[in-house]
């Protein structure tokens, strides 16, 4: 199993401890449960959290973030939606945006790729540091 997000914040009056898993073939509900058990008990026992809190642990769902290289190379031939920190025109069309959306390529020589699929298309490349966020998009 790999940990694919983990969040600590507040929501109403009360702190949520969110962890987000995954593994090939995805995480059924004894993971979830197994691992709820097992770093529920580390987090009492170190006093890691010094307020109350809720544990949560979940699959990251079918819209699931993209973090590190090895995701972008996993999900190859998967539609995907990445945001940029900055406005950018990879593709030359005379169009900044920070919002592509595209069939995954992989990741090579330090650049994730996509196929976009408007209807220019086109691949266009970014850097990892160039990504503010990425996530799997549902196909129905």
């Amino acid at each position: 199993m790999e940990l694919v997000e983990l969040e600590y914040q507040k929501e109403g009056r009360e702190w949520v401890v969110r962890i987000f898993l995954d593994k090939v073939g995805g995480v059924n509900l004894d993971d979830c449960s197994s691992v709820s058990r097992e770093v529920g008990t580390v987090l009492e026992v170190e006093d890691v959290v010094p307020e109350g809190y809720r544990l949560e642990v979940s699959s990251p769902g079918l819209d699931r973030p993209l973090k590190k290289a090895a995701d972008y190379q996993r999900f190859v031939g998967e539609l995907a939606k990445i945001k940029t920190f900055e406005k950018m025109d990879p593709d030359g069309r005379g169009q900044e945006r920070k919002t592509f959306v595209g069939r995954l390529l992989g990741f090579e020589e330090g650049r994730v790729r996509i196929l976009q699929l408007d209807k220019k298309g086109g691949e266009v490349s970014f850097a990892l540091e160039e990504i503010a966020k990425a996530n799997l998009e549902p196909e129905f």
